[in-house]
């Protein structure tokens, strides 16, 4: 298996879980768990090309629920999902 390279501390990266984090319109999404090639000096994530693709997948879905609670005023701002 060919490693990637961080292009900008030159060291290989390392295949891992890390954090998948997004924001938009006050919304905050944090995805835990995604494994991804990360740099080992800074943490900036390579995600392959089918988790990025189900990540905006999800991504979408989740900001749309969030927007609608948004919009009805919900109470509940905060939310954990599993799936196991």
């Amino acid at each position: 298996m060919l490693v990637p390279i961080c292009g900008q501390h030159n060291r290989k990266k390392e295949w891992k879980p890390t954090v998948f984090a997004y924001s938009e319109d006050g919304i905050s999404i944090q995805v835990p768990n995604v494994y991804a090639w990360v740099c080992p000096e800074d943490g900036e994530a390579s995600f392959t090309p089918e988790t990025a693709d189900e990540l905006i997948v999800t991504l979408r879905e989740f900001v749309e629920a969030a927007k609608r609670a948004k919009a009805r005023r919900s109470q509940l701002t905060e939310y954990i999902v599993a799936v196991g």
